[in-house]
């Protein structure tokens, strides 16, 4: 066991980097892939990029709803051309047009071969057997040419795109009917304490409703990963250990909230130092001094303390880009700023990450407000249902004053 008067505080990017370099050894990525349905993708990580199955689009085809003209006809407006047919969206017909003539199309319908010109209904006479166009427009005005989105063969979304609704759509018009994507992940989710009772329940005194673990597996699910949990494991040894063995078993990582302080009823220090030759850290932040890892029967498990918020912030700051780094995901975006809409204390020493909700001021610039009024209050559960990003204040700066600059990372 370590001991923890000798522990060195670490920064989060050297804990982070401890978590990928070696916790992660050997099982950075995911090698499972499958083949799915672009219905069942939503979700899912992307494995290999996807090409465009042909020109998007395939055709030339119109932006507006008008006439479709020789560009010549129109040299010397205002001219008056011969309407000789009609082109709805979805049509195959390539109807010949001579000089002086045109035909009506609408938005989307293919361009009929011998034309190059489209010209809006809004600035004709709308005439129905002849139409009468009063402006010049340019060669090829309104006209969507083919492959001018993307061409056969170009990439449409590369590998490590996690498919949303847009990137759905995107794949969808390009004629992708199949995708291959990363294996989903079995992610074990434990709480520990004997003083935590499902939400429900009726509690007697020092009992509290448990809530990181429900937490966690919520957030996981929102990631796509396959979650397992939660479950709440004694604070004793021996339970402790039966049902780590159970968890674990099958998963590929198992992320536990609490006992990872340096009391002597920490029970998941305790078990994982000694079973699991666990590395327990004291970080330079708050919330989240206290973090640990280890390896359980070959199986990677992260340790976040039991406070709420702590938890919260542990995983958004560590679980969440570990995840990532296991399916090769692309990182979400970084942090952006905010102007601090109220004043707070912070540890000098210490990032300090606060809960806080965002809103506009009049001038149009974002607001950053802690979500309760003891800022990032580790225990304050409550105070991340309205929490929209945390605020991230660096280690030198001791206090926050309205109108500071901060950096905030959306949740």
């Amino acid at each position: 066991m370590s001991d923890p008067t000798q522990r060195v505080l670490l920064t989060v990017e050297e804990y982070l980097d401890e978590l990928f370099t070696t916790l992660l050894a050997g099982t950075a990525a995911l090698d499972a892939t499958e083949e799915v349905a672009l219905a069942q993708a939503l979700g899912r990580v992307l494995a290999r990029p996807v090409h465009a199955a042909g020109d998007v689009p395939a055709f030339a085809n119109s932006a507006m709803d008008g006439y479709a003209v020789l560009h010549e006809d129109l040299t010397s407006p205002p001219v008056t051309l011969r309407v000789v047919g009609a082109v709805p969206a979805g049509s195959s017909e390539d109807p010949p047009v001579h000089a002086g003539e045109c035909v009506r199309i609408m938005t989307g319908a293919p361009l009929p071969s011998d034309t190059d010109t489209v010209v809006p209904v809004e600035v004709t006479d709308g005439g129905t057997s002849t139409v009468t166009i009063a402006e010049a427009r340019s060669l090829g005005q309104h006209v969507r040419d083919a492959g001018e989105d993307v061409r056969e063969g170009a990439v449409v979304a590369e590998a490590g795109v996690t498919i949303t609704g847009r990137v759905l759509g995107s794949l969808a018009a390009a004629g992708a009917a199949t995708v291959t994507v990363r294996r989903r992940p079995v992610v074990a989710v434990a709480a520990t304490g004997d003083e935590l009772v499902a939400p429900g329940g009726s509690l007697v005194r020092g009992q509290i409703f448990e809530s990181n673990g429900t937490h966690l597996a919520a957030t996981l699910s929102e990631l796509g990963v396959q979650v397992r949990g939660p479950v709440v494991l004694p604070d004793n040894t021996e339970g402790f250990t039966s049902g780590l063995d159970e968890l674990a078993d099958g998963a590929d990582l198992v992320l536990l909230t609490g006992g990872v302080s340096v009391g002597d009823f920490d029970v998941s220090r305790i078990v994982l130092e000694e079973s699991a030759a666990g590395v327990f850290r004291h970080l330079r932040m708050q919330p989240g001094k206290p973090q640990g890892w280890a390896r359980w029967h070959g199986v990677p498990v992260i340790a976040f303390p039991g406070n709420p918020v702590s938890t919260a912030i542990s995983f958004e700051v560590f679980g969440r880009p570990v995840i990532d780094r296991m399916l090769g995901r692309e990182p979400t975006a970084g942090p952006t700023r905010a102007v601090a809409g109220t004043g707070w204390r912070s540890p000098a020493g210490r990032r300090q990450l606060v809960p806080v909700r965002l809103s506009s001021d009049e001038t149009g610039r974002l607001v950053a407000t802690p979500t309760h009024r003891r800022g990032s209050a580790s225990h304050m559960v409550t105070s991340l249902a309205g929490a929209h990003a945390l605020a991230i204040v660096a280690e030198e700066i001791d206090s926050v004053e309205p109108g500071d600059i901060v950096q905030i990372r959306s949740l």
